[in-house]
């Protein structure tokens, strides 16, 4: 049994976030914060049976910023 799951939280090119799961192929999108956050726990329900299901959802933000020199 996984007793945690990791996502990666990136800002979408064409507005909102994407969240893409490390070590199983689980993708999901929203346009805010806390719409992601419901996607992605309906994504891990669905994607693990009742008895595999992760305890912990993992959240990792990546947020890119250029600077000029």
């Amino acid at each position: 049994m996984n007793t945690e799951i990791i996502f990666i939280i990136e800002e979408s090119p064409e507005g909102g976030y994407e969240a893409r799961a490390l070590a199983h192929s689980i993708f999901t999108e929203a346009d805010t914060i806390d719409e992601l956050k419901i996607m992605v726990k309906d994504a891990v329900h669905c994607h693990f049976d009742k008895e595999n299901i992760p305890r912990i959802i993992r959240l990792h933000y990546i947020k890119e910023e250029i600077l000029a020199a």
